[in-house]
């Protein structure tokens, strides 16, 4: 695999460059769908495919661990297989899953027990074990095993929590070149840079992190309920430690205006269930704002749901029906919404490097921001 980074703006810190790999090409910046158990919910892969067309896409090693479990998915033949995917996929390591188990886990320096919420039954990740199960699966990109610290969080235990996470590092890189690939493609390994809302904290840790001299590095324990001026803030701090010649990722992030803010910072990847989730619940995500389709305003609205259609096939449904779908609880109008909302983020993401590309995406940036924030 391969970083070429093409451009660099000349009034803000967004790049557009291009990861290869053996599954294809990966434009950066990227923003990946959230596959947690090898699904997009609510869309086929020939959608993903064909109409939303997404370089990459993330799975969940926690959920794919508990269900189907990853004998089945060995058995398949490695998780691009299992569910008929033949692009890059990344799975994050399970960190954050533990971090959202708060009432069910327990923390020790060898690793962290957990209670499943499918049924109950308890069990144990570590550092190696992460790693393993990441082999297992046969994701492109794997993450290291990390705590993601709450919000908010005092800067003792934040501080306690890095250190932690960076031992985790250490043994998680052991056991990565200890472990065969299972499958005939390499992996590669990105650490996390951690650190809460801590100036001093995150630069630490990207230092850290930075020495390890990855193919990548993440920033995890952002977007974790913290005022977006302290995550960009944050984000700032470490982009400017991080290698400025390997992918940036920051993980879980987050809104429309939330990506074009941290592109401008120089994050080159992004992941959120934000596009899907918030469809299922009728929101709607387009350049000029959002639409709640659920509201009476659209019941006699014949006209189509999205004039500025971001798919790869248009989507002819109006807003009337649309809305028509969701009060009679039809999983079709969630579909709809979903494959818009996907293809709306892979747009804006494409459309950023265009105009990182040209020379003109600050200015292009304020624009979108202003139409982003309203609602329609």
């Amino acid at each position: 695999m391969k970083f070429d980074l093409k451009c660099i703006d000349k009034f803000s810190q967004a790049r557009a460059g291009s990861i290869y790999t053996e599954r294809g090409l990966i434009k950066t910046p990227i923003f990946m769908p959230v596959g947690t158990s090898a699904t997009v919910k609510g869309v086929h892969q020939r959608e993903l495919e064909n109409d939303i067309k997404p370089d990459i896409i993330l799975a969940n090693t926690y959920h794919l661990y508990l269900k189907p479990n990853t004998k089945i998915i060995e058995a398949s033949g490695g998780i691009h297989k299992f569910m008929n995917w033949n692009k890059p996929i990344l799975t994050d390591s399970g960190g954050y899953q533990v971090y959202s188990l708060s009432a069910n886990r327990k923390i020790k320096e060898e690793g962290v027990k957990f209670k499943s919420h499918i049924d109950g039954s308890f069990h144990f990740f570590s550092p190696e074990s992460a790693i393993s199960i990441q082999r297992k699966i046969g994701a492109d990109i794997i993450m290291a095993f990390d705590e993601c610290t709450p919000y908010p969080c005092n800067f003792k235990y934040a501080k306690l929590s890095m250190k932690r996470t960076h031992r985790w590092l250490d043994r998680c890189m052991i056991q990565n070149k200890k472990e065969n690939f299972n499958y005939s493609y390499p992996q590669i390994f990105f650490p996390i840079v951690q650190g809460s809302i801590y100036k001093e904290l995150r630069k630490e840790s990207a230092e850290y992190i930075s020495e390890k001299n990855s193919f990548g590095n993440a920033i995890g324990g952002l977007s974790v309920g913290e005022p977006a001026e302290e995550m960009y803030e944050m984000t700032e701090v470490v982009t400017s430690v991080l290698p400025f010649n390997k992918p940036r990722y920051l993980m879980g992030v987050g809104t429309p205006i939330n990506l074009l803010e941290n592109i401008a910072l120089g994050i080159d990847m992004f992941d959120c269930v934000m596009p899907t989730r918030n469809a299922r619940n009728g929101m709607i995500f387009t350049k000029n704002g959002t639409i709640n389709i659920k509201n009476k305003k659209w019941e006699l609205d014949f006209s189509v749901l999205d004039p500025d259609n971001y798919c790869f096939v248009d989507i002819n449904y109006s807003k009337s029906y649309v809305r028509h779908l969701f009060n009679v609880n039809e999983m079709l109008g969630k579909q709809i919404c979903t494959i818009h909302n996907l293809a709306f983020y892979m747009w804006l993401v494409r459309e950023s490097r265009k105009h990182i590309l040209v020379g003109d995406f600050v200015s292009w940036k304020e624009k979108m921001i202003k139409n982003l924030g309203q609602r329609i």
